[in-house]
């Protein structure tokens, strides 16, 4: 049987299944966040209208694109301004330092799939250059938050069928592994030690993989804390279930969500319905998310941690998202337990002004002001 036809039928048996009550109506939904992904949406300035106007209340910015007049800006328009932080790929510092590539099975750096370059997470100096890179963005802007984004192992899941490469065999991996678990993993060469790793000595490697992950996430929070306290700390993250892709969350990209989930303000789930083999379906991008709460017993109502604000496609990537389909797209992403959402992205939507007349309708309608979105 063929790798694509067992992961698919891996995700028709675990799909998360409809949610079985009603959906909240609309205008009752404790939306808080309406926000776009993609940089400042200037256009709409240009056109001599406000961010209000659309019901628009949060921008998220690539950090290497952060202004302090697009900031003061955004901010005089009352939006939130959210930086989304490149976490682990940056392929020139891979360019730059070639032991930082991930290492595969066979003891060789493992091609970046489609181009998606991931980085060793056990690289001692690619690690302090993200911190440091952390650190200056939060002392330099004055954001309101700050989204890691790419916070896995190295992989392409962005896709109908996606490509998962098993890393890092790399020395210095082993070795951490080693020390860190205890586990005696004899001095071997890499293809007969993955072998271990991958067969009878799977679990201890995912959990020490996710642990290393995950203790990212805690550097990145006292980080935080220390410099821009106030600032909101989340993620974007794959918003596959556990059984999806016979485990890929934990077992390939090393996203533990429980270990992580209580280090984040907000959790970012991308469930991208048409580019991921569901453009007929937006009803997906809801079952996802009631997998998700449940999962982590987020309910999305009195105000816990960690809040959920999907990001749902609206502008074309692969297959198209039509302009009809934006009410109900937007319907499945502000259900249960999401409190807020934005939408990728405003490139693709800064020119298909029928596509942001309606996400401007819906907004309004879900922030409780102006007409029913259609």
């Amino acid at each position: 049987m063929s790798r694509p036809l067992i992961a698919l039928l891996s995700c028709l048996s675990s799909a998360p299944t409809a949610p079985a009550e009603e959906p909240v109506p609309i205008a009752s939904r404790p939306i808080e966040i309406r926000g776009i992904y993609g940089g400042v949406p200037r256009q709409i300035f240009e056109r001599g209208e406000t961010l209000d106007d659309y019901g628009i209340n949060a921008v998220w910015i690539g950090s290497g694109a952060l202004r302090d007049e697009d900031i003061a800006l955004l901010k005089a328009e009352g939006a939130s301004v959210f930086a989304e932080f490149n976490s682990m790929h940056v392929a020139s510092f891979v360019e730059q330092h070639p032991d930082a590539a991930p290492v595969g099975p066979d003891g060789e750096p493992s091609p970046p799939p489609d181009g998606w370059q991931g980085v060793c997470p056990s690289h001692p100096g690619y690690r302090r250059s993200r911190m440091d890179e952390f650190r200056r963005v939060l002392e330099t802007f004055e954001v309101d938050g700050i989204w890691l984004d790419y916070h896995h192992a190295q992989a392409n899941w962005e896709r109908e069928e996606p490509i998962l490469p098993d890393t890092c065999f790399c020395d210095r991996c082993l070795d951490l592994f080693r020390d860190q678990t205890g586990v005696g993993l004899p001095e071997a060469p890499t293809a007969e030690n993955s072998a271990r790793l991958l067969g009878p000595l799977r679990d201890e490697w995912v959990r020490w993989r996710c642990d290393l992950f995950t203790d990212w996430v805690r550097q990145f929070g006292r980080i935080r804390d220390e410099v821009r306290p106030d600032a909101l700390l989340g993620t974007f993250h794959c918003p596959w279930s556990e059984d999806d892709f016979d485990g890929a969350l934990r077992r390939t990209l090393a996203i533990d969500l429980h270990a992580q989930a209580p280090l984040f303000d907000v959790l970012s789930p991308m469930p991208y319905h048409a580019r991921f083999g569901h453009a007929d379906d937006p009803g997906w991008i809801s079952r996802q998310l009631s997998w998700l709460g449940g999962h982590l017993g987020v309910e999305g109502e009195g105000g816990g941690r960690p809040r959920v604000w999907p990001i749902v496609q609206l502008s074309d990537w692969g297959e198209a998202v039509p302009v009809d389909q934006v009410g109900e797209v937007l319907d499945h992403g502000t259900r249960g337990p999401s409190t807020g959402v934005t939408v990728f992205a405003w490139g693709g939507l800064a020119s298909d002004w029928d596509k942001v007349g309606r996400l401007g309708a819906f907004y309004r309608d879900v922030g409780g002001s102006g007409d029913p979105a259609p």
